[in-house]
């Protein structure tokens, strides 16, 4: 297969002479090359946009988010989805990464898993993918045959598919429902998408994940209320939030915190609503999470 013609593979002329370059002009050029990446991603933000709110329904729906790579790409996803349960409160299988190759390939290049074009739809039945859930699905070249497989596995099933890739006219474009493709050009080593490529689509991810977080009430103000509680530096952020919000001091941030079993939207409705902790859960019951709303009802 020719993928010669696709940008992420062309030869990018400002680094040409890559190995004669002095290592401070290196990374300056390491530096400029990496400025165009916000820029490509500017020009998707409106289908970025769309795709958080399919993911935040998908949520609300009790569906999960599900993403599928391989290589660098794939584990950009389990990085992304990894990183959701001890900021948000989520469940550990409410946003998953899935990677060709499995586990091992976190960790040691499996290059051949994605040439599969049926292990995608294997790795997704493992999971008993729904129709409820989105599948996005990642490769900087957007031809992957895994991911092309997941995408098509997945639309066949019913479930909203959300593309991303770095060239135009990818197929796994035209396969998806939403397509998002930040352009960033070739890279300054000829071919290695995990430098822009990897840096556009970690980017785009936390968008989608953080965007959809927020759209579904696991955000107050910029404060990530639904924080876990779960090593030292966490414990003090959740005070921290509590003092803020409240503007009690730490001892009694700290009070209200065990008194709401560690749940710092509780502590919060405590605080300020006046109420016990089972008439705040109730109150963020009613309120689908929401603690803005909660705080006014």
């Amino acid at each position: 297969m020719d993928i010669k013609s696709l940008t992420s593979e062309q030869r990018n002329s400002a680094s040409a002479n890559l190995d004669q370059l002095s290592t401070l002009e290196l990374v300056k050029l390491f530096n400029s090359e990496d400025g165009k990446v916000t820029q490509a991603i500017k020009l998707e933000l409106p289908l970025i946009a769309a795709a958080i709110d399919v993911i935040a329904h998908a949520f609300q729906q009790n569906g999960r988010l599900i993403y599928i790579g391989a290589g660098t790409s794939g584990r950009l996803g389990v990085l992304d989805a990894s990183e959701c349960p001890p900021t948000f409160g989520v469940g550990h299988q409410q946003v998953q990464g899935i990677i060709a190759g499995g586990e091992a390939a976190m960790f040691k290049a499996q290059e051949g898993a994605e040439d599969d074009v049926n292990a995608a739809q294997v790795d997704l039945a493992k999971i008993q993918l729904t129709p409820q859930d989105v599948v996005v699905g990642i490769a900087a070249s957007g031809r992957t045959p895994y991911v092309i497989g997941g995408l098509t596995f997945a639309n066949k099933l019913g479930c909203d598919t959300i593309a991303i890739s770095c060239n135009n006219d990818a197929p796994i474009s035209s396969i998806a429902k939403i397509a998002i493709t930040p352009v960033v050009g070739p890279e300054v080593l000829t071919g290695s998408s995990r430098m822009k490529a990897g840096t556009a689509q970690k980017l785009v991810l936390n968008m989608l994940s953080t965007g959809a977080m927020v759209r579904t009430g696991k955000v107050y103000q910029n404060l990530m209320v639904d924080v876990k509680t779960s090593n030292e530096k966490l414990i003090i952020r959740s005070e921290n939030i509590i003092m803020d919000v409240t503007g009690v001091a730490r001892e009694r941030a700290q009070a209200l915190l065990v008194q709401a079993n560690q749940h710092v939207k509780s502590a919060i409705l405590m605080e300020l609503n006046g109420v016990d902790y089972d008439t705040a859960t109730q109150q963020l019951a009613d309120n689908h999470g929401f603690l803005r709303q909660a705080l006014t009802s």
